[in-house]
C-alpha cells in the first residue's frame, strides 16, 4: 500500500484536488485517471459536505452541486474502490468533521484502509482537538494530515512535530479560491518545521498558476490546487477530464524544476 509520503520520493510533488461527484462520480473517475497520467503525485479526493467552512465560492459551489446530485460517502467509497484497480499514487480525503462523526468515525477511518485511502485532511478540527481522530487514524494506518496557516506562529513547532505522512501549509488567510498573488512568507513558516521535523511540505490555498506554483515549490516540498481544478470542472462539466489533465501536465512542469 503507498504512503502519503511517497509523493514526495521524486522531487516536488503536485497534488490536485477535485470536488468527488462534480457534476457526477463517473466525471470524477475519469478526471483522477487524467489527473494520475499527467503527473499528479497525489490526489486530493473532496467528500462534499453542506457547510465547508473553509471553502470560498468555487468549491462551496461544487459541494452543492455534488449534493444535490445525490453523492453519498458510501458512493465515493464506491468510486475509490473502482479507481484503486488501477490508480496506485498516493489519494487522501479532504473533508470535514461532521461528515466522518455521522458516518462513525472508527467505521469511516477503517473504510479508508479497507479502500486504500492513504490520509484524511480535516480542516475544521483544530490540532488540539485531533484525538478520537488520531487515535482510529493510528489503529488502521491512516496518515491526519495537520495544517499549519500564517496565523499558526508559536504553534507551528509543536504541530510540526507530531504531523503525520506531510504537512499543509496554509499559504493564505481566508477560504480557499485562486489568488493574484501569494504573499505569505511560506519560507520562514518552513523553515520553522524543518527545525521540527523532516516530514515534507506541501503548500495550498489560492495558487492557480504555473508560475506561483514554481514560486512556491522553491520553498516548500509540494504545491496543493483546488479551486483552478474545480474551475475548470464548473466550466466543462462531463468534458472536464481532459483539460483538466492537460492544466495538471502544466502545473507538473513548473515545479519539476525548483
Amino acid at each position: 500500500m503507498t504512503k502519503t509520503a511517497d509523493a514526495f520520493k521524486n522531487g516536488k510533488a503536485f497534488i490536485p484536488f477535485v470536488t468527488c461527484g462534480d457534476p457526477d462520480l463517473e466525471t470524477t473517475g475519469r478526471i483522477v485517471r487524467a489527473m494520475a497520467e499527467n503527473g499528479a503525485d497525489m490526489i486530493e479526493l473532496g467528500i462534499p459536505f453542506s457547510d465547508p467552512t473553509a471553502e470560498g465560492p468555487v468549491i462551496q459551489e461544487a459541494n452543492i452541486r455534488a449534493l444535490s446530485g445525490g453523492v453519498t460517502t458510501d458512493k465515493i467509497f464506491d468510486l475509490v474502490a473502482e479507481l484503486r484497480k488501477n490508480v496506485s499514487i498516493p489519494m487522501v480525503f479532504m473533508t470535514y468533521a461532521n461528515v466522518v462523526y455521522s458516518y462513525g468515525t472508527e467505521r469511516f477511518i477503517s473504510k479508508c484502509a479497507e479502500i486504500e485511502i492513504n490520509g484524511v485532511i480535516l480542516p475544521d478540527v483544530p490540532f488540539e482537538e485531533k484525538g478520537e481522530f488520531e487515535e482510529f487514524c493510528g489503529e488502521y494506518g491512516i496518515d491526519l494530515i495537520s495544517m499549519i496557516a500564517p496565523t499558526s506562529k508559536d504553534r507551528i513547532a509543536r504541530i510540526a512535530s507530531e504531523a503525520k505522512g506531510f504537512l499543509y501549509v496554509v499559504s493564505s488567510l481566508g477560504v480557499t479560491g485562486t489568488r493574484s498573488a501569494i504573499t505569505t512568507d511560506i519560507a520562514s513558516m518552513v523553515r520553522i518545521v524543518r527545525e521540527n521535523t523532516d516530514i515534507p511540505c506541501a503548500v495550498g490555498f489560492g495558487i492557480s498558476t504555473p508560475e506561483q506554483a514554481a514560486a512556491v515549490a522553491s520553498a516548500a516540498d509540494g504545491v496543493i490546487v483546488g479551486s483552478a481544478v474545480v474551475k475548470i470542472a464548473a466550466a466543462k462539466g462531463r468534458d472536464a477530464a481532459g483539460e483538466i489533465g492537460e492544466y495538471v501536465a502544466s502545473m507538473k512542469q513548473a515545479i519539476a524544476d525548483e
